[in-house]
């Protein structure tokens, strides 16, 4: 089912981070590795030119692990994390769809992704 490419505003907790995608939800993803395990986040993948970071630049903390490819985002105030640049598709952003204003994940397809096996 295709759905229109929407504009949705999202934030941490504390709102001190706040960004816009544009997306139409094609399917959601969950990952296996040891970071998205813990946050146990649901994504949705945009292209990097559907991303816009409105607020909070200087409040994101970055962490890198293993390949220290991929970019996780936290708001260094609230501890929340809403996106990172993702490791295979460096020109995408991964953003956690809870984060989202208003988003309701049901009907959308979610697909677990392996990130524990990646070498």
């Amino acid at each position: 089912m295709s759905r229109p490419l929407q504009t949705w505003q999202g934030s941490c907790h504390c709102g001190a981070v706040r960004f816009a995608i544009e997306t139409d939800f094609p399917e959601l993803t969950t990952c296996d590795c040891s970071i998205c395990r813990r946050k146990n986040a649901l994504m949705v993948k945009v292209h990097e030119s559907r991303f816009t970071l409105l607020a909070g630049e200087a409040s994101l903390t970055e962490y890198r692990f293993h390949t220290r490819t991929a970019r996780h985002f936290f708001c260094s105030a609230c501890g929340i994390y809403p996106f990172h640049r993702k490791r295979v598709t460096p020109d995408f952003v991964g953003v956690n769809v809870f984060c989202l204003e208003g988003f309701d994940p049901a009907g959308i397809p979610v697909r677990a992704t392996v990130g524990a096996a990646m070498a």
